[in-house]
């Protein structure tokens, strides 16, 4: 296994990385550039965000691994990897969920109508989706999910609740998944579609998270939807949903921003005084923080397995799990680190006199807890690394 990027893939982050500096000189770099948001950062949820998500689009980093038929330029999944790391590094939008999951689906599964409605549309940054998986008795068994769809005619007609739906609240389309057969196994009854999120039947609501972070319920009341807002085939959708949440593993969860924290973790320690000497000098702290930067260079290997498999054509299930929980969990120990490293001083916010490193640290010890959940909770990635991985019975 090579470790090191070709030269083709160094100069195409090269190019990135220019593009995304020039973008410092807008009047909107403050808004399109905020890696104290954190996981939240990925988001287009502002105009001036999806604003930039459009220049994206007319450098031709959108779509890059797309099928030229589909406006796409066939490159590896590395061209786009490279382009969300750097995105990320900067707290920017990233091209996750129209061009990742919802893009290659409807490219392998979608009918030719809904290819011509909605694959224009995601290569031009026009269009933002909403993902409705999770239902209040659906979390991590999605399988369990219970709203309804139910065919008159020539429509569909939904009803039920969905669950931390976090980008319903500004974008244009819903990506549903609903129960269409009620007495199929729980696997096997369920479909997908695509719903307009200004349908006067969908009701949202939002809910207050860790870390400022919003997040929403939306309900569905008699929402009809015509036949061709199936996505793909009746029952199928299970199928689809696993294949477009192992896409979400690789292609959103990045490890520049956590390399980043390490960085910015030795400076705000490296800030902070305690008692005789500064924390930096605390053995403790040290041993700790050494003990972190070995598992940082593991998560690399794993990171570089998950590049490995895609570089072969292959779905890395397995890999990008082992990725997700591994980095999400060492984040979350490098918050806990640094709250204790820091002492009363770190639970100072941006403003306040005093605070370390403008404040964030009370924020990312709060998202890294979001980080475990989103994408597929830890306990998901274990069963998928324990099923799938390693073959083990399941009860």
């Amino acid at each position: 296994m090579d470790f090191d990027f070709s030269p083709q893939e160094q100069d195409f982050a090269k190019l990135v990385q220019d593009f995304l500096e020039e973008q410092r000189d807008h009047a909107d770099a403050a808004e399109i550039m905020a890696p104290e948001r954190d996981h939240h950062a990925q988001a287009a949820d502002s105009p001036e965000r999806r604003a930039f998500n459009r220049r994206l689009s007319e450098k031709g980093y959108l779509g890059m691994t797309w099928p030229k038929e589909h406006g796409g330029q066939e490159r590896d999944g590395i061209y786009d990897y490279l382009l969300n790391e750097e995105l990320a590094l900067r707290g920017m939008p990233q091209t996750g969920k129209g061009v990742g999951c919802i893009g290659n689906t409807l490219i392998r599964h979608g009918s030719k109508e809904l290819q011509d409605e909605f694959l224009p549309k995601i290569l031009a940054a026009t269009i933002e989706f909403a993902i409705g998986y999770t239902e209040p008795s659906a979390g991590s068994d999605l399988a369990a999910l219970s709203l309804r769809a139910v065919r008159d005619g020539d429509e569909w007609v939904l009803n039920g609740q969905k669950m931390f739906s976090t980008s319903a609240h500004f974008a244009d389309w819903y990506w549903l998944a609903a129960r269409t057969d009620f007495d199929a196994p729980k696997h096997k009854g369920i479909s997908l579609f695509l719903v307009p999120m200004n349908h006067p039947g969908i009701t949202i609501h939002e809910i207050k998270a860790l870390g400022h972070y919003r997040t929403n319920q939306v309900f569905l009341d008699d929402v009809r939807v015509p036949i061709g807002a199936l996505v793909g085939e009746e029952n199928q959708g299970w199928k689809y949903i696993c294949e477009a949440l192992d896409y979400e593993r690789f292609t959103i969860w990045t490890l520049s921003p956590l390399q980043r924290k390490f960085e910015r973790a030795m400076e705000a320690i490296a800030q902070t005084r305690t008692r005789e000497c500064g924390a930096d000098h605390n053995p403790a702290i040290q041993r700790d923080m050494a003990r972190l930067v070995v598992d940082l260079e593991a998560v690399k290997v794993l990171q570089r397995r998950v590049l490995f498999e895609a570089s072969k054509g292959r779905v890395p299930a397995v890999e990008a799990a082992m990725f997700k929980l591994k980095s999400t969990h060492l984040g979350q120990r490098l918050t806990n680190l640094m709250m204790d490293a820091l002492g009363p001083q770190g639970l100072l916010l941006s403003g306040e006199k005093d605070s370390v490193d403008d404040g964030v640290w009370p924020q990312f010890y709060q998202t890294t807890t979001i980080d475990t959940i989103a994408g597929g909770s830890s306990e998901i990635q274990k069963n998928i690394i324990a099923k799938r991985g390693l073959s083990l019975p399941f009860s």
